[in-house]
């Protein structure tokens, strides 16, 4: 009798199984079909009192200093950051363990010189396909990761589909969702296991990397603190997979938001040159017809980059307009010497605002509205704007309050480069105003502009004067003293005829969206700020944007508190 009822209990057993995982088939197919499509944020909070940097010596730990603050020195909110790659979700890339060729070394080639600014864009983004480890998980001794193996991703295909080129392989253990928190609780995220007193994350073995380069994965992301295993596989790993040109995302989270295959995954993350590694943000995009069109574009390398590389040779920020007011300028800091990839370690010193980056609202509108001590100048300005604008308003929406859908959408490329010498050398320190007019000439060429469009100012300036030291000075300098013509920038009323669109989401080509002009800058940024808008400022490659069927896609690393934030910016199409 005890073995009939043993059968039965299995039996009972297995149509629960069956019946639960039929009930999840559902679930995916149903959020696949579903019409609207749905952004999900699968990046770690950055901030002090996570653990979000690697915790041994000598890593250096994440910094935000409030460089300026809203009052009498400054009209705007203004941060510095001291970040290495290995802070919050990241990107690994092939220099990572490949040698540089000329070093001629067992593990030399021409992939270690793919570094984060050499990657094409395409290969950050694909068709997710959730690899499900959370068994695995917290299965180990203290020290020691428990391994994905090549069965894991075969138990994977059996249930799903084999995985190939175009895929980003994501494996799934819930590791950060449960482990990520501030500390001191947050040392079992990485500390604890170190130090041996916490079962290692889950990770691929060396076996598993191969088995997926053999399948042409190019793509890879993990919800544990890293893609290498401890105690000793980490290196192996790494090299197993990033040898055949492999990217990948550690530090992954909210992985349970995807289906197990159909929604598109991407991380984008600063362009710093030469770097093996760098700080990035991850997102997918599930539902309706977006992410299969994205999925194909990347699987057929169809994507443009509109980010300039990070570099300290380059002007990524303003030295402002007389003695004293420059921004951080963009420095390498090394730290910690790889002998037998002769490469230094680093991390960065820089603006938020350096480079690529978001304009959130908190960065020109105070917090709550306790009167600001402006300069008189600017008490005068702030009068003349709310007699015509109304009240200037406040913001706490800083960059990790900027909803990533927001900073994506069709792209609408406005080319405004017939107003490059518009404006007389007498009036200089000036830019040629972007207006309602213009938007409206290019609606009646192009088409009404849409909710959820980026509308991208296409100025054509830093393709013109991004250009290393000494010949540097066209970029900002001289339009910011008055010995050129600044770019073209839109003023208040174009940015609310945007609002009315429906509009989100400016960007342009041009070192920022305010123009060289103290006034009116302020008072565009003012227009951003209260009508709940962001702003993307410092692309290059805008003329290369197809006039239809392009879609922009930026992402700002995920800094608490933050009045700018890095990122990148790409075109799918």
């Amino acid at each position: 009798m005890s073995t009939v009822r043993g059968g039965r209990r299995r039996c009972r057993h297995a149509l629960v199984n069956f019946g639960m995982a039929f009930v999840a088939s559902l679930v995916q197919v149903a959020v696949g079909w579903c019409a609207e499509p749905r952004f999900f944020d699968h990046s770690l909070l950055i901030a002090p009192e996570y653990p979000c940097t690697w915790p041994s010596h000598p890593f250096p730990r994440f910094a935000l200093i409030r460089s300026r603050t809203i009052g009498a020195e400054s009209a705007f909110n203004i941060d510095t950051l001291l970040i290495d790659g290995n802070t919050g979700t990241q990107l690994d890339v092939p220099p990572h363990s490949v040698a540089r060729p000329e070093l001629k070394r067992e593990k030399s080639g021409p992939l270690g010189l793919a570094y984060t600014d050499k990657i094409e864009p395409w290969q950050f983004g694909g068709e997710a396909c959730v690899v499900d480890i959370r068994d695995l998980l917290d299965k180990a001794p203290n020290g020691i990761s428990p391994l994905v193996k090549p069965e894991h991703v075969e138990r994977f295909e059996k249930q799903h589909r084999p995985v190939r080129f175009g895929d980003v392989v994501l494996f799934r253990s819930d590791y950060s969702d449960r482990y990520y928190q501030p500390l001191p609780e947050g040392r079992r995220f990485i500390a604890d296991v170190l130090d041996k007193k916490a079962p290692g994350y889950p990770d691929p073995d060396p076996d598993c990397m191969e088995f997926l380069g053999k399948r042409g994965v190019l793509a890879l992301g993990t919800d544990s603190a890293s893609m290498g295993p401890l105690p000793d596989l980490a290196e192996p790993t790494h090299f197993a997979g990033l040898k055949y040109g492999m990217v990948w995302t550690e530090g992954a989270t909210n992985l349970k938001e995807l289906p197990a295959t159909g929604a598109f995954y991407c991380l984008l993350g600063p362009k710093h040159e030469g770097g093996p590694y760098g700080e990035g943000r991850a997102f997918s995009i599930v539902g309706g017809d977006l992410p299969r069109r994205l999925i194909d574009s990347c699987r057929n390398k169809r994507a443009i980059d509109l980010s300039p590389t990070l570099s300290p040779k380059l002007p990524l920020t303003s030295p402002g307009a007389g003695t004293g007011q420059h921004r951080q300028t963009y420095l390498k800091i090394d730290f910690l010497y790889a002998e037998y990839l002769d490469m230094w370690h680093h991390g960065h010193w820089m603006d938020a605002m350096a480079g690529t980056h978001l304009v959130p609202p908190a960065f020109a509108l105070p917090a709550d509205t306790t009167p600001v001590p402006y300069a008189p100048e600017v008490r005068g300005w702030l009068e003349e704007y709310e007699k015509r604008y109304g009240q200037r308003g406040t913001s706490r929406r800083t960059t990790e309050q900027v909803p990533i859908d927001w900073t994506c959408g069709e792209a609408r490329v406005v080319d405004v480069r017939a107003l490059v010498g518009s404006t007389k050398p007498s009036q200089w320190p000036a830019s040629p105003e972007i207006t309602v007019e213009h938007l409206r000439g290019y609606e009646q060429q192009h088409g009404d502009l849409r909710a959820g469009d980026v509308v991208v100012f296409h100025t054509g300036h830093n393709d013109r004067y991004l250009r290393p030291m000494p010949a540097d000075t066209g970029l900002w300098l001289d339009p910011l003293n008055g010995k050129a013509e600044g770019w073209p920038a839109p003023g208040p009323d174009a940015i609310i005829y945007l609002k009315k669109k429906g509009v989100r989401c400016v960007a342009s080509d041009a070192p920022d969206l305010g123009g060289v002009d103290p006034k009116r800058a302020l008072m565009t940024y003012w227009t951003l700020g209260s009508q709940d808008m962001v702003g993307v400022e410092f692309l290059v490659n805008v003329g290369k944007i197809p006039a239809k069927g392009a879609y922009f896609l930026f992402a700002a690393v995920k800094v608490r508190d933050c009045h700018g934030g890095p990122g990148r910016a790409i075109v799918l199409y």
